[in-house]
């Protein structure tokens, strides 16, 4: 084989690995880099070593960013696969209409994070937004929603006289408002995902069980999740990566300096934006994001060892 011929297949692949080099891996390396430093808007000011990771554990503010962040996690991972899963199963029928509504729910996946949390803020609204106005035409009290630091557990307990503090309080109701937004945006990729899935598995399987007389539940138990596995795998993963790292509903609908009412809705990316582009205290905000991509890291090498080993590929 000619030299040129060696070479081909890498000059082929040279632009894309240019790519992932200058937007990726440079990055990180800096990032992680400027975490050992004193480095602002004026400048290099020198190495300070394990200084700025010895900060985090003493800020308070960085703290309640990281519960808040683990409260979206838990609120948003489960729902963005079981109500996907479901509408993914009625979907997979026979309906009438059945490509309209495919991209219906697909519609806020390709809509500007931007404009969706503009639209979902006045809907939100404590005056006039049509959230309230529907809960008091049904005869409820209106919700302050975006403007709420109290935790749900605290409003749901205090009228029984228990009043829970701290993490006993839950999120906020703000920060519960961003969870549907959240949620209803990545539901129809997910549904996607998971209609691709089904799609794939053959209908052989299913006239089986039908013969063996498998109920519905049978059926989706032993046939319907296992071969789903893969494509559960995945969506679990990518939404916890997602989730994680959400920044623009909480830059939108909770905006600075803040972030929400009382830092309820204050998660780790926006604060690390907070820190980085409005403080200008890039070696602490690289800290911080070196802490998230660990958080990361250690989270997906849990899962694939727990959850990986459950996929069934055949």
């Amino acid at each position: 084989m000619s030299i040129r011929n060696r070479i081909a297949p890498y000059l082929y692949l040279l632009p894309a690995l240019l790519v992932v080099l200058v937007f990726r891996t440079l990055p990180i390396l800096s990032s992680f880099t400027a975490s050992f430093t004193d480095y602002d808007i004026g400048g290099f000011h020198g190495f300070v070593g394990m200084a700025n990771y010895g900060r985090m554990l003493s800020d308070a503010r960085f703290w309640q960013s990281v519960l808040n962040t683990v409260y979206f996690v838990l609120g948003v991972v489960p729902a963005s696969m079981i109500i996907p899963l479901f509408l993914a199963m009625l979907l997979r029928r026979k309906l009438a209409g059945r490509s309209f509504y495919r991209t219906l729910y697909f519609l806020p996946v390709v809509t500007s994070a931007v404009a969706i949390s503009v639209v979902w803020t006045w809907l939100f609204n404590p005056e006039a937004g049509p959230v309230n106005q529907v809960i008091t035409a049904l005869g409820g009290e209106p919700l302050q929603w975006l403007r709420e630091p109290r935790g749900i557990f605290e409003m749901m307990l205090s009228p029984l006289g228990i009043r829970p503090r701290g993490i006993l309080a839950g999120p906020s109701l703000a920060l519960v408002s961003l969870m549907i937004v959240s949620v209803w945006k990545s539901t129809g990729y997910n549904t996607v995902l998971f209609l691709a899935g089904l799609e794939n598995i053959p209908d052989t399987y299913y006239e089986a069980a039908n013969l063996d007389g498998a109920g519905r539940w049978g059926t989706f138990r032993h046939i319907t999740w296992p071969l789903l596995s893969p494509t559960t795998y995945y969506v679990l993963i990518m939404s916890t990566i997602v989730s994680f790292q959400t920044f623009a509903l909480v830059y939108v609908m909770t905006p600075p300096p803040g972030g929400g009412p009382l830092g309820t809705t204050n998660v780790i990316v926006f604060y690390l934006f907070q820190k980085a582009f409005d403080r200008f205290d890039i070696g602490y905000a690289s800290a911080i994001s070196v802490f998230l991509f660990l958080i990361l890291l250690t989270l997906t090498i849990i899962q694939r060892r727990v959850a990986g080993g459950r996929v069934h590929y055949s």
